[in-house]
């Protein structure tokens, strides 16, 4: 099947399989799965023109609503969290698009850029893992709470389904205000600087839309790492705000199509719902799947794919 935009021919299965793939694992960690579909695109399909910023961003409007969806039906949104990355990364995301397009249009200079991105988000998440745990001071004590929780939800002695229909304790927020956000989950005190959270998301809005994923592969390690909070509380948040702000970089794309005439920037409608429709059903067992799968194994998970990514843009940089 050709996609015209993308200039490139490929099986219409193929984009729905890997997005669905991709999206079971990432979503698990708040990441929609869009900063390994752009690598899939530009090595594998070979699809290296700007647009595909673009259509990556597609993928993450038709895919994430699932996923959301289940976060928020199992009580695990932190709406203060969302609003707040949602205004802090809108107007970066409009930079982004802008240095993407006329800055960064040769692939093997954006293919670096993105490497060192990952790279150092990757960095920072296997240093956290291999540090020894400081119950006392992180959340881990939170999430190891919760785990048990399910697990004894699992092992009641009563039907397997009604056990798992029956809800679990959602998240309470304490305070939302120009100064903290702060939230409860499952005993611990969970909080954050609300100044802090908008000036990262401002930083992640300009990286996700040159990178076009929106932000969440960035913003997810980030409130794990810099402000310590349990990752089963941010994924939903992390989700949400890629959301709202890859729309808004879609639009942006398309706006700015007729001013670069002569290189593609508006994304490949086709190919970009093709994965959404993958990633949308990855998404939603991902987000139901979470729960069941550890904290430490989500982040292990997340590290070793975004190093390898970035170690990979690197080697192809510098011709190995």
């Amino acid at each position: 099947m050709h996609f015209q935009t993308a200039g490139i021919e490929v099986a219409p299965w193929v984009p729905p399989l890997v997005a669905f793939v991709i999206s079971i694992f990432t979503s698990m960690g708040g990441v929609s799965g869009a900063f390994l579909l752009l690598p899939f695109q530009m090595s594998f399909l070979g699809y290296t023109n700007p647009s595909v910023s673009a259509t990556n961003q597609l993928f993450n409007i038709v895919a994430i609503p699932s996923g959301v969806y289940r976060y928020c039906r199992e009580g695990r949104m932190v709406w203060p969290l969302t609003w707040a990355v949602i205004i802090g990364t809108l107007p970066g995301v409009f930079i982004g698009a802008i240095v993407r397009v006329a800055y960064l249009p040769n692939p093997r200079n954006f293919k670096l850029f993105a490497a060192f991105v990952l790279l150092y988000i990757g960095g920072r998440m296997l240093r956290d893992l291999l540090r020894k745990p400081r119950f006392a001071r992180d959340k881990w004590s939170a999430e190891q709470r919760f785990q048990e929780l399910i697990r004894g939800h699992r092992e009641k002695g009563e039907p397997s389904m009604k056990a798992r229909s029956e809800p679990l304790p959602g998240i309470k927020v304490t305070r939302f205000d120009l100064k903290r956000i702060e939230y409860r989950f499952y005993g611990e005190q969970c909080e954050a600087p609300t100044g802090g959270i908008l000036a990262l998301s401002f930083v992640v809005g300009i990286v996700g839309g040159i990178y076009g994923i929106g932000g969440g592969a960035i913003i997810a390690p980030f409130f794990i790492s810099f402000f310590n909070l349990p990752v089963y509380t941010v994924a939903g948040a992390a989700l949400m705000g890629t959301f709202v702000t890859s729309v808004a970089g879609v639009i942006f794309y398309q706006a700015m199509a007729p001013w670069f005439p002569n290189v593609s920037v508006a994304p490949d409608w086709l190919l970009g719902i093709l994965f959404g429709i993958g990633g949308m059903a990855g998404m939603y067992l991902g987000a139901r799947f979470q729960k069941f799968v550890p904290a430490g194994a989500i982040k292990w998970m997340l590290a070793a794919v975004i190093v390898f990514t970035a170690l990979k843009y690197v080697a192809a940089f510098f011709g190995f």
